[in-house]
């Protein structure tokens, strides 16, 4: 018995036909959409600052307006965490759009991750929630299922949990309903969709399908797409999404603790790739709790630096601007040397410098900054002129994470008839220890070596998790894996990416994906929408670490 799950989000604003494309492309039993990331929860909780009824992801009920025919016609159950901060108030207006479209749907959501009145100054606190709401809707015959902060993985181990009866310590099952969810959830990241060796792939990349799982009653799963559709999927597009926002080797979450380092992967035939051997343990005694909440006010002016003397150019308007900027609490400066000798155009002559500002008080950040950068367009360097200019100053979010105990929180599933009832937390817990580090691979390849990019051998995928990042690195071969295993450690990425030298970092190994996963502590400030660094979400880490240069065998390039 196989039930095949489908992803047609992996963000609020993503291909907007993809609920389309999935429900018409092919067979389907369930289509999930995944809306929120730190980022949206900060987001969704401005929306409803100025609309009290607001709070959800608007897109979604346009998307299913189009298709709610079809959705009903194939019966296929969509899963979304669409309702953000108001599930409750998303479920009413798919009821509403179901009634005006005449289209019978029962619609149910899931409740009690909402914590933000126990977390004053939050603009939004949410807990994690795991798949057993979820499970508890559909198996009341809900055919939309409407969902606020639950794990990415829960959209897939809730349908998963109702299909198959698993009961809520199948933790090997649930792990692989965990690890095919973690797959699925960031939609064309699994079928080719920012891969490292795009130009490598069997399939054209320009307009990826969607991904989807074949999930079996013993936890087992195959990843594949619909027939026709763009993009590819195979073991390195796959081991690259499971890298993606993860640590070491249990990843924990709310119904299970999933062993990434018992997965297997094995090619299966075009577009398909088989997961299996995953092993779960119960979950830790705690839920995770995202909480956003306003740092204060962000501004900033970027000064074009054109032809010579660029450093003393740079050093002319900081201290020009040095006056100015010594009540904000913080201002940073940085000089990016995009700029080429002898160029051919004004802007590869041209480098860039950054200021970013930030303070409590919007004048300090808007009016103080803007009037004195202004006031040097005749009065600083030759050629003076910013990219745009600087703006009143906006606000920016922080985000932070905690954790409260399991029964701490009402997980509550909304039946579609109305009926309300608890979700209770996973029957065992187990606190989160590290797994030890498993022996090295044998040596690595003898002879020559050249010096050449990282990425000539290896690939990587980055991201955010709050203030930290997470790079995901891979080897394609056991002897390339031979060969990484032995040479990037923690001091040879810290040189390799100087930026991470000053922090905590922590390497861990996955052998069976042939893979290391690197933990960078606070290179990300206080998170995405503090925006505190040029890529504020990490996206391209592992691009960067991909393009440097060691010394690598010959027989590996």
């Amino acid at each position: 018995m196989t039930l095949r799950i489908g992803n047609f989000s992996g963000f609020y604003g993503d291909r907007f036909d993809a609920l389309r494309e999935m429900l018409t492309g092919g067979e389907l039993d369930v289509l999930t959409g995944d809306y929120l990331a730190e980022l949206t929860m900060l987001i969704l909780g401005r929306d409803r600052l100025k609309d009290p009824g607001a709070g959800y992801a608007r897109t979604f009920l346009r998307q299913l307006e189009e298709c709610l025919g079809t959705v009903h016609d194939k019966r296929v159950k969509i899963v979304t965490n669409a309702g953000g901060l108001n599930p409750a108030g998303l479920a009413a207006r798919v009821r509403e759009l179901s009634e005006r479209l005449g289209v019978p749907l029962r619609v149910a959501h899931v409740e009690g991750d909402d914590l933000t009145a126990a977390h004053p100054g939050s603009l939004a606190a949410h807990a994690y929630l795991g798949g057993f709401g979820i499970a508890a809707c559909l198996r009341a015959g809900a055919d939309v299922v409407v969902t606020g902060r639950v794990t990415d993985a829960a959209l897939v181990t809730g349908p998963a949990a109702a299909h198959f009866g698993w009961p809520a310590d199948a933790y090997d099952r649930l792990a692989g309903a965990v690890v095919a969810g973690h797959v699925l959830e960031c939609g064309t990241q699994a079928t080719g969709g920012n891969y490292a060796f795009f130009t490598e792939g069997p399939g054209d990349v320009g307009r990826p399908g969607f991904p989807l799982a074949e999930l079996h009653e013993d936890g087992t799963a195959v990843i594949t797409k619909h027939p026709g559709t763009g993009g590819f999927v195979d073991v390195g597009t796959v081991t690259a999404q499971l890298l993606y926002e993860t640590a070491g080797a249990r990843y924990a979450g709310p119904d299970v603790t999933a062993r990434l380092d018992t997965v297997r992967l094995r090619q299966d035939g075009p577009d398909r790739v088989r997961i299996e051997g995953v092993r779960g343990e119960a979950p830790p005694p705690t839920l995770k709790v995202g909480r956003n909440r306003l740092g204060g006010f962000r501004n900033e002016v970027v000064f074009v630096l054109t032809g010579l003397d660029v450093e003393a150019k740079a050093a002319l308007v900081r201290r020009q601007l040095a006056p100015a900027l010594g009540k904000v609490a913080d201002a940073r400066w940085e000089l990016v040397r995009t700029d080429r000798p002898d160029a051919a155009t004004e802007e590869t002559a041209s480098a860039l410098l950054r200021l970013v500002v930030r303070d409590a008080d919007q004048q300090a950040v808007g009016r103080a900054l803007s009037g004195a950068a202004v006031e040097l367009a005749l009065a600083s360097y030759p050629g003076f002129h910013v990219l745009a200019p600087p703006g009143k100053g906006a606000p920016y979010g922080v985000f932070e994470d905690a954790c409260v105990p399991q029964d701490a929180v009402e997980h509550v599933a909304v039946l579609p008839d109305g009926r309300r009832v608890s979700v209770a937390p996973a029957p065992d817990s187990a606190a989160l220890e590290d797994v030890p580090e498993p022996p090295p691979p044998g040596p690595p390849p003898d002879g020559p070596t050249r010096r050449a990019p990282l990425g000539l051998v290896a690939g990587a995928r980055s991201g955010d998790k709050g203030g930290n990042a997470n790079v995901g690195v891979w080897a394609r071969s056991d002897a390339a894996w031979s060969w990484l295993a032995h040479a990037l450690t923690v001091d040879r990425f810290r040189a390799l990416l100087p930026e991470t030298a000053p922090l905590p970092v922590t390497r861990h190994v996955l052998p069976r994906l042939r893979a290391l996963n690197f933990v960078v502590e606070g290179v990300l400030g206080e998170g995405v929408a503090a925006q505190a660094r040029f890529d504020p979400q990490a996206k391209a880490l592992g691009e960067w670490l991909r393009s440097r240069h060691l010394d690598i065998p010959e027989a590996l390039l």
